[in-house]
């Protein structure tokens, strides 16, 4: 398979096609949205935590992480719609999949932040 660009082209196609996935998601998923304001009150927050710098990468990795979760089950159910919008058993469970994968991400960032600020007490 030949790739139409190469070098710092493909990286700035690259670059287009991961900023076109932000906007989609955040003008079409408000959990998405909901998940950056909840990512931006926590890394507010986060600046005026006394924490030592891995604390500190901890915290902000676990903001990430959910992002990174709730893009991937935003991408599950596009495919799936994409598919068919027809109810389906497995369609059900990749979408259920997607979801725990999001749940399991929050239960990441409590669970970080909360071992973090008890070292701060």
């Amino acid at each position: 398979m030949k790739h139409e660009y190469t070098g710092i082209k493909r990286i700035l196609s690259a670059f287009k096609n991961s900023w076109d996935g932000f906007l989609f998601a955040f003008h079409e998923e408000e959990a998405f949205r909901q998940d950056i304001m909840i990512c931006t009150l926590l890394l507010i927050i986060s600046f005026f935590m006394p924490v030592s710098g891995s604390e500190y990468l901890w915290l902000i990795f676990s903001l990430v992480f959910v992002l990174f979760a709730e893009l991937t089950n935003s991408a599950i159910e596009t495919c799936i719609d994409r598919i068919s919008l027809d109810r389906h058993e497995l369609s059900k469970a990749a979408k259920d999949i997607g979801s725990l994968l999001v749940f399991l991400s929050f239960v990441n960032l409590i669970a970080c932040w909360a071992i973090v600020c008890w070292n701060c007490l």
